[in-house]
């Protein structure tokens, strides 16, 4: 019985990514374009999100600055949820719901990228720093799911909305983090180019 029910867990995040790419790829392929745009114009991207959607955040920002899958040199990436000297300070301080807006306004350029990682789209400080980061001129690429809730209003023609088809927030954020490696290697191979395929080793060969 527990089986089954693990096994219908994999069938089910396989079936919603497999059906669901047709529609975003060309949002990430936009967010690609955006976020290089990006770093090889000297900017940076501020990454955020709340609860598990903050470390995936934070797994983005690691991969950027450090690398993904090939080496490269380092992308400026910021994880604006690491710092809980910062988000506490904010909290206590001002108000909760502003714990990434000011940090976006503080470290935030126009041509820089705000990257929100943001379930269902109905958190008041995902809202905040979107609105914090079009007031620095950045551009938004936004991860969403169901239909993007509040978030969808506050974006502009301008900014990436990527919508996952789904309420489920664990089937939504799988998805996210398969686009989060997309836009990691989609960016990497604007750079360095696509791999080259590794060829079969003639030992292994009949």
């Amino acid at each position: 019985m527990l089986s089954q029910r693990i096994q219908q867990q994999f069938i089910d995040s396989a079936d919603l990514k497999y059906q669901c790419a047709p529609a975003l790829a060309p949002m990430v392929e936009s967010a690609i374009h955006a976020v290089l745009a990006c770093v090889t114009g000297g900017g940076k991207v501020l990454a955020c999100g709340n609860g598990p959607s903050a470390a995936a955040a934070q797994i983005f920002a690691a991969s950027f600055m450090g690398r993904f899958e090939r080496e490269r040199p380092e992308l400026a990436a910021l994880a604006l949820s690491a710092d809980s000297a910062v988000i506490t300070a904010v909290a206590q301080d001002f108000d909760p719901g502003w714990v990434y807006a000011r940090q976006v306004r503080a470290l935030g350029q126009t041509g820089d990228v705000l990257l929100v990682v943001g379930g269902v789209g109905q958190a008041g400080n995902l809202l905040a720093a979107v609105e914090a980061a079009h007031e620095r001129d950045m551009t938004v690429v936004a991860l969403t799911g169901a239909r993007g809730g509040r978030l969808t209003a506050v974006l502009r023609d301008t900014d990436v909305h990527i919508c996952v088809p789904h309420d489920h927030p664990p089937r939504i954020l799988e998805v996210h983090q398969l686009v989060l490696h997309c836009l990691c290697d989609g960016v990497d191979a604007q750079l360095l180019g696509l791999p080259e395929e590794s060829l079969p080793d003639p030992e292994n060969l009949a």
